[in-house]
């Protein structure tokens, strides 16, 4: 195990100067993207692997914490992917350090490493297959339809409230088969996870508590759904993991556990950012939506791709170094923490074209807000693909003239590209 560093590796640690640009402060990451961009753009620029000074915490303090490289080049974030032996996930993926239970319950196989990560992800991958998703398509399709129903007359509504946070939690509750009583309860804890930072969500919690009741929470409904669906298989998700068996070999119940709150955590919050920063950039860039609906079957699909760039829903992803490496001209010791940058890798000027522009006819279109490749590729990112299609044909067909009512609120999270709030009007339907 990394945890524990040496006395002189921390020495070593130590005696590195701190990179001018501040990328650790509550305040930076209370800046919208674009003014995150100005530091971005000048790093990746002049010092694309840089180090720099512990990230502000308020969560678990660790006397060990020297800082982190920060990796904002295209071309380096996607080689930190694909180099795992090189690169650890099992020391945790956010940039604070974290008690190891709540490593173990919140973060799943995406904080395993080789040989168990492979095991567990094969596993799941037999359920999480092609035509598991295919099957879900008609309720994707009719929870979309459902979402803008509810609204179609009101003709004001807050778009977080009532279309972005209802659209990935109606499809996963019904995929994974989550009963209509606990629905509202994974939705509402699963923000905490990747939000406790923000004090608007917050509302005073203490963090760690706050996580784990959150992850307590979430262990009690994926378990009692475990022993139900054992008793008295169904078609959905959680039979398919309950059952799923490669070499003879099968998931965990805490395997389970802990996919179950990652699905519910990462496939929660992706789909609901990328459909708020997807309606926002839309409505102000009108040109861009009248261009896709010129065609919009045959031009979703790219839509799509830069609506999930232009978001970056996830903004950052930490490895930890098991070994002393090499990456971008720098010398990375054993035990650094090495956080990826994906908001700054997916407006690398080298990789793209004129990336401060919303573009959907951009191709290619090589984003990274699924992951860079390699082993931790994002194995839902087929479903969120879907959901996305599926509401925004329905807003745009249905409610063409939608528009912001102010600007939006905004997370100060580092993890999550989080909306809180966003007020929009429209015409109401007839």
């Amino acid at each position: 195990m990394l945890r524990r560093m040496t006395t002189l590796t921390a020495q070593t640690r130590g005696s590195r100067p701190y990179d001018p640009a501040d990328l650790s402060s509550t305040a930076f990451w209370s800046q919208t993207a674009v003014e995150r961009e100005v530091v971005f753009a000048e790093l990746r620029r002049d010092r694309p692997v840089s180090w720099h000074r512990p990230v502000e915490n308020g969560l678990f303090e660790d006397p060990n914490d020297q800082g982190f490289w920060a990796v904002t080049r295209h071309a380096d974030l996607v080689e930190v992917t694909k180099r795992p032996g090189d690169f650890l996930s099992g020391e945790g993926i956010v940039f604070e350090s974290m008690p190891q239970e709540l490593l173990d319950t919140a973060q799943g196989f995406i904080a395993m490493d080789a040989p168990r990560h492979t095991q567990v992800r094969r596993l799941l991958s037999s359920a999480f297959t092609p035509r598991q998703m295919a099957r879900t398509a008609d309720r994707i399709e009719a929870n979309a339809k459902r979402i803008v129903d509810d609204i179609a007359r009101t003709g004001e509504v807050d778009f977080v409230e009532h279309v972005s946070k209802l659209v990935p939690m109606h499809n996963i509750c019904d995929m994974v088969g989550i009963p209509q009583e606990h629905r509202l309860t994974v939705a509402h804890e699963a923000q905490f996870a990747g939000g406790w930072r923000d004090e608007d969500l917050m509302q005073g919690a203490e963090p760690l508590g706050r996580l784990m009741e959150t992850s307590a929470t979430m262990r009690r409904i994926a378990l009692e759904l475990v022993e139900a669906r054992r008793a008295e298989p169904q078609d959905d998700l959680m039979t398919a993991l309950v059952q799923a068996e490669v070499d003879g070999e099968r998931l965990t119940d805490d395997e389970i556990v802990s996919f179950f709150g990652l699905l519910m955590v990462a496939g929660n919050d992706t789909t609901r950012q990328s459909t708020s920063h997807g309606m926002k950039a839309l409505v102000e860039n009108p040109e861009q939506r009248a261009w896709l609906l010129e065609d919009l079957d045959g031009r979703m699909p790219g839509a799509v791709e830069e609506i999930v760039r232009w978001a970056s829903p996830i903004m950052t992803f930490r490895r930890t170094a098991a070994r002393d490496c090499e990456l971008g001209g720098q010398t990375i010791t054993a035990g650094d923490k090495v956080i990826m940058f994906y908001a700054s890798a997916n407006w690398d000027t080298d990789v793209f074209e004129h990336p401060e522009r919303f573009d959907l006819s951009r191709s290619p279109n090589p984003h990274v807000s699924f992951g860079g490749g390699g082993i931790h590729h994002c194995l839902g990112n087929q479903l969120a693909r879907r959901q996305l299609s599926a509401v925004f044909r329905q807003l745009l067909t249905r409610l063409p003239d939608l528009e912001l009512v102010g600007p939006p609120v905004l997370s100060s999270s580092n993890f999550f590209h989080g909306v809180n709030k966003m007020p929009v009007r429209f015409t109401p339907e007839a």
